[in-house]
């Protein structure tokens, strides 16, 4: 296949490097100039030290050199950086191929998922071409050829199976699942988790608490995604509860060093300026806690998390408040 690939991030760097690999034809697109240029040099990718660029994978910072002539479009820019993307496409007239989403997150202001912000830009009509990929994937482990497994979703299923095709490999296993909207928001709200995760362990609460926090923040994100029509099973697969615990559980996730950087006493802004990319739990938070409010569904693991970057208030005075809520019934 002809794919044009939008963000040379670590993850959009990595899946256009295994794409490349794989036989397809793929020109990755950065709006970083430099970036560009310096793998076009052969150097390593800043955010994967060990990893150079596929020998046939094309880096251009020219959007519509880019989307010309492909028969897929897939993106890993960033939650907040889609729509911009998205309009700048359709001013350019470059649409037209089903384009494949694999940023996670909820926007703020409209408590869109990624695949409704495609819909919203480009229009209803645009709805079978609209496809998305997530679940426990780090770029490392993926730039190493471990096994993993993630979910393919589509509005259309001929969509979602070509995406299983183009994607699978002997080490990137790809199970198609058709709840497109579960898909999508449990691989956002992961990230939310994954941050409370590192703010215990920052703090030395250990392993009990961590596995507290991970399946009470499964119930939320369950409740949640109950509420505006996900399905339970799909939140429980790997875009939802395996997800969560790749997030949660591995000190190489962008999350949880955020989180990490939060508990020893970084401000979120050191955090983000220490990381050096964009850490999708502390934007999703905004939307979820938007959402809850919508919604009516208590999510105080979510609060804690929103109340500890954006309203000062400190991580232990965040656990405090979480240890001193009311008991209720564990599947209230």
């Amino acid at each position: 296949m002809k794919i044009g690939y939008l963000g040379a991030g670590a993850w959009g760097f990595c899946l256009a490097n295994l794409l490349s690999e794989k036989g397809h034809e793929v020109k990755l697109w950065t709006g970083n100039m430099s970036l560009a240029e310096a793998l076009k040099r052969g150097e390593t990718h800043p955010k994967l030290r060990d990893h150079q660029a596929e020998e046939n994978l094309v880096l251009t910072t020219d959007l519509k050199e880019a989307v010309t002539d492909v028969d897929l479009i897939i993106e890993s820019v960033t939650s907040k950086g889609l729509r911009p993307v998205l309009e700048q496409l359709k001013e350019l007239d470059l649409l037209g191929p089903p384009i494949v989403l694999t940023s996670k997150g909820i926007e703020q202001g409209t408590g869109l998922l990624m695949s409704e912000v495609v819909l919203e830009v480009l229009g209803e009509e645009y709805r079978p071409r609209v496809g998305c990929l997530s679940g426990p994937s780090l770029a490392g482990e993926v730039m190493r050829k471990l096994p993993t497994s993630v979910v393919a979703s589509s509005y259309n299923p001929e969509l979602m199976m070509q995406i299983c095709e183009a994607f699978t490999t002997s080490y990137f296993r790809v199970y198609p699942n058709s709840d497109m909207r579960g898909v999508s928001f449990g691989g956002a709200m992961k990230n939310i988790i994954a941050i409370a995760c590192a703010i215990s362990d920052g703090l030395g609460y250990g392993e009990n608490t961590k596995a507290a926090l991970m399946t009470r923040g499964l119930h939320e994100i369950r409740k949640l995604g109950d509420a505006i029509g996900c399905s339970a099973d799909t939140l429980n697969g790997l875009s939802g509860l395996g997800d969560l615990c790749a997030t949660c559980l591995s000190t190489l996730s962008r999350n949880y060093i955020f989180g990490k950087l939060l508990a020893e006493g970084h401000t979120p802004d050191q955090a983000r300026e220490k990381i050096g990319m964009v850490v999708e739990g502390a934007y999703t938070c905004v939307s979820a806690l938007e959402l809850s409010v919508k919604t009516g569904v208590d999510m105080p693991i979510t609060e804690a998390v929103h109340a500890i970057i954006y309203e000062g208030i400190s991580p232990k005075e965040a656990v405090e408040a979480l240890l001193n809520r009311a008991v209720k019934q564990e599947h209230l």
